[in-house]
């Protein structure tokens, strides 16, 4: 049988990892989560096998379990890198940058964006394959009030709001904040991507 001793130092054990247990949960439910790049569409701001930590609490307080508010934080801006529910399949995480906030009208001509009028630039984007016109094309829209357009850096190899519409408010889990660790497809780390922003 234990004494009183051992089970005094079983039971402090257990208490710890207990309450190691609840706050991950805490900060994790609330504060923080981790998420893997699985594919390139972010290529080359960010790569396949970078490990992200995505800020929750940013753009607001969600109840646990559910998509809904308790309270809303920072409004999610342009140039954010945000990680939300695929509005096709929930189940399935996606990370993209928005390139337009409700009551923008966007248009793209000849891969060129525009937004309210005005050609956008942006350095971070690449493309990697011959023109398409569905692709590199779409006629004026407004974003609806609530609802966000994304698009990926890769604008080649990105399924993103011009071909499934916009991101509901509600179904942006955080912005993508920091690198915390990647590596490549041969498992070679890239030291220098550790603790890198997002941007």
């Amino acid at each position: 049988m234990l004494g009183k001793r051992h089970k005094s130092v079983l039971g402090e054990y257990i208490e710890s990892i207990l309450w190691a247990v609840a706050v991950a949960a805490i900060v994790i439910t609330f504060f923080l989560q981790a998420f893997k790049i699985p594919s390139g569409s972010m290529l080359s701001t960010l790569q396949i096998g970078d490990f992200l930590l995505v800020n929750k609490f940013l753009y607001g307080l969600k109840q646990p379990f559910s998509d809904n508010y308790l309270i809303e934080g920072k409004a999610p801006q342009v140039g954010d890198i945000i990680v939300f529910r695929y509005p096709r399949d929930p189940s399935q995480d996606f990370i993209k940058r928005i390139v337009g906030v409700p009551g923008d009208t966007l248009e793209m001509r000849e891969r060129q964006l525009y937004r309210n009028g005005e050609k956008v630039d942006e350095p971070y984007t690449q493309s990697t394959q011959p023109p398409s016109f569905s692709r590199d094309n779409f006629l004026p829209l407004t974003v609806p009030p609530g609802k966000y357009f994304v698009m990926g850096d890769n604008r080649d190899e990105s399924a993103d709001s011009r071909y499934w519409g916009f991101v509901d408010r509600t179904s942006i889990r955080g912005k993508a904040w920091r690198i915390y660790w990647s590596w490549d497809r041969s498992g070679k780390v890239r030291w220098k991507r550790i603790g890198r922003l997002v941007r």
